[in-house]
């Protein structure tokens, strides 16, 4: 009710939109940074001729609605990013920015500005108080976004109650600190021509992001206008009634809307039409101008990615040199990125450790800063794990890029806000995970991720990779930069990999396979990444001298291999054959897989990551051991059933 002016405002005399086609790509994209004002969102959407009802405003929240409680996505037509979790949105935000400022320059030409939209987004006191906003929002006055314009719904409520319990900086103070161009409104319930001087002034400037400060008052009308106590409360009868009276509406009356009021906000959409018509004409010539640059971004749109690409990928075999995943990830950037242009992405201040940044690369920066330009397709991040993991989330919404980010797999974690909503709205993102484990040696426990992969694995619709050698990076990106609807994370060590027998990309991304197969076998070794060629020498070792057959399986993705026909998977985990889980993560989990779990929940330790192996065992021969207490244990077990077939199993 308080933002209701500005959207008001904002939507009839500066929204450029077409509800008929609500992915055009020069649409301005809005974003309800806070989520709270989500009916207020779905009466914009309804009103201005998107495909929401009255109907759908009558069942807001409902299961199974296209209004559900905070605004999803992949939901409801004209939501551009789901948000929800309060900072979300403002960081969505500033990556929908930093993708607009790149399309533009790559494609823009003299004659032919095809991408000049603007992104707005309405932000409240908790957006400000997460740090993943002052993480995104701080980057984006670095990078000069002037396309980004934030409306500060300046209310002084939380749920708690006044702001001067807990947030009582200076806002604009901090803001003008990151970069940004800051203005007050200070009527915001009634100064329609106040709010309206602000926005013009803020699209003026063309090298800062703006920040309009609008004071407000929540609940406006309410009888409770102004305390907390209408904060995500629905108003008692006799409260409507006069809110209705008092503006002006039939009390009687739910769910009208007046005909006037369809006329005004159907005429906007019908303008909104006619400029998405025009700028098909202007596409259309660019086309017969530019045909290379046309067809480029038509092809980007479906999120289909160019022809031949995965040509590119590497292929190895064993005699090739031993080595660490994460320089194997960087082989294949460089191999692939001519190939895929609308690959963007970088790093958490580890460009060095992730090697992320492929030879030659421009960053994207302000041309004024003489550090890089807006076509850079390398994105200094700086220390700002979940900044960096929400821009990531607006950027690939944006619809013309296919963004990446790197950190360490421990401080992914960082970021496990944005990519749960990664996950929930179906974008593609990637994430460089280096450092995946003890292996990384002196670093010690606080680096030593032990258990971020049982949490990512747990996340639905997130697909979690940990390749054992070159084979299986390619298929790990290979997986990754096809699925359309699905975040993943590519964990990487830091230590040497051998490039293995039996590896092939076709196999891995099946998400697991069989490396090595045994006729007889009587154990079966499951492992993922830098522990899979320990399993291998583990083999000769039981063999040699223990007299035990043993296979090994590779399962470098357990959501893709979920995903496999249930015959499929019995052949890699069969009936009849007990079976060890060798990984120095966490243990949960592998009871999908395996009888017995061999892992590490408990904390690292520092030094060389040779000495780290041996001291928790991970070895030929520590491995041997439980293999060995492995079979004595289950020898006696007639019928033994692969875990596959339990019955928990049949829902996946």
């Amino acid at each position: 009710m308080g933002m209701a002016p500005v959207a008001h405002v904002l939507f009839n005399k500066f929204m450029k939109f077409n509800p008929k086609n609500p992915k055009w790509l020069n649409r301005d994209r809005f974003v309800l940074s806070n989520g709270h004002g989500c009916m207020l969102q779905y009466a914009l959407l309804h009103l201005y001729d998107y495909a929401v009802s009255i109907d759908d405003l009558k069942t807001f929240r409902t299961v199974d609605s296209i209004t559900p409680g905070h605004p999803e996505a992949h939901d409801t037509p004209g939501i551009e990013v789901t948000t929800g979790p309060l900072g979300q949105g403002i960081s969505n935000a500033v990556g929908l920015a930093i993708a607009q400022a790149h399309t533009a320059a790559t494609f823009n030409k003299p004659g032919y500005e095809l991408i000049d939209n603007y992104t707005y987004t309405f932000l409240g006191d908790g957006c400000l108080m997460e740090g993943v906003s002052s993480e995104a929002c701080s980057l984006a006055g670095h990078l000069q976004l002037g396309n980004l314009i934030a409306v500060w719904d300046d209310n002084h409520i939380t749920i708690d109650g006044d702001t001067n319990q807990a947030f009582t900086e200076d806002v604009l103070k901090r803001y003008e600190a990151y970069g940004w161009h800051v203005v007050t409104v200070d009527d915001g319930d009634d100064d329609l021509d106040g709010i309206a001087r602000a926005i013009k002034a803020c699209q003026e400037v063309k090298d800062k992001p703006s920040l309009i400060k609008l004071k407000t008052t929540i609940g406006y009308g309410s009888l409770q206008q102004g305390t907390h106590g209408v904060h995500g409360s629905p108003l008692k009868a006799a409260d409507i009634k006069q809110l209705k009276q008092r503006f002006g509406f039939n009390p009687e009356e739910s769910f009208a809307v007046a005909q006037e009021v369809y006329d005004l906000c159907h005429k906007v959409s019908a303008e909104g039409a006619a400029k998405e018509a025009e700028w098909n004409k202007l596409f259309a010539k660019y086309g017969e101008e530019f045909k290379a640059e046309h067809d480029d971004l038509v092809r980007r749109q479906t999120g289909d990615l160019p022809e031949g690409w995965e040509k590119n990928l590497p292929v190895y075999t064993p005699a090739d040199d031993a080595v660490a995943s994460r320089k194997l990830s960087e082989i294949v950037l460089n191999k692939i990125y001519q190939a895929i242009p609308e690959l963007i992405g970088g790093s958490a201040d580890l460009t060095g450790s992730n090697l992320t940044r492929w030879k030659g690369a421009i960053d994207f920066q302000p041309p004024s800063t003489g550090l890089g330009d807006y076509t850079g397709r390398y994105i200094r991040f700086g220390v700002r794990e979940h900044g960096m993991g929400a821009i990531l989330n607006g950027m690939a919404a944006y619809g013309t890029v296919l963004p990446y980010g790197g950190t360490f797999l421990n401080f992914v974690s960082y970021a496990a806000g944005a990519i749960r909503l990664s996950a929930l709205s179906q974008i593609r993102a990637i994430w460089v995970a280096t450092h995946d484990s003890i292996g990384l040696g002196e670093d010690g426990p606080t680096h030593q991720p032990i258990e971020t992969l049982a949490h990512f694995r747990a996340l639905p619709n997130c697909m979690v990779w940990r390749p054992a050698d070159g084979n299986e990076n390619s298929a790990a990106y290979y997986v990754a930069l096809t699925s359309k609807h699905t975040p993943s994370i590519i964990a990487l060590s830091r230590q040497n990999l051998p490039q293995l027998e039996g590896s092939i990309i076709d196999k891995a991304a099946k998400g697991g396979y069989v490396l090595h197969e045994q006729e007889n076998a009587d154990i079966t070794l499951a492992s993922t990444g830098s522990e899979v060629c320990i399993c291998i020498d583990a083999v000769k070792e039981l063999a040699e001298k223990h007299n035990i057959k043993a296979r090994v399986v590779s399962l470098p993705c357990w959501e893709v291999f979920d995903a496999q026909p249930k015959e499929y998977r019995l052949s890699v985990f069969p009936d009849g054959i007990p079976s060890l889980s060798v990984e120095v993560m966490s243990t949960m989990g592998w009871e999908r897989y395996t009888h017995e779990q061999f892992g590490l929940n408990r904390f690292g330790a520092s030094g060389p990551y040779k000495d780290v192996y041996k001291k928790f065992e991970f070895t030929p021969e520590g491995i041997a051991k439980r293999a060995i207490a492995t079979v004595n244990f289950w020898k006696d077990v007639p019928n033994v059933r692969s875990p596959i077939n339990r019955a928990f199993q049949q829902l996946i």
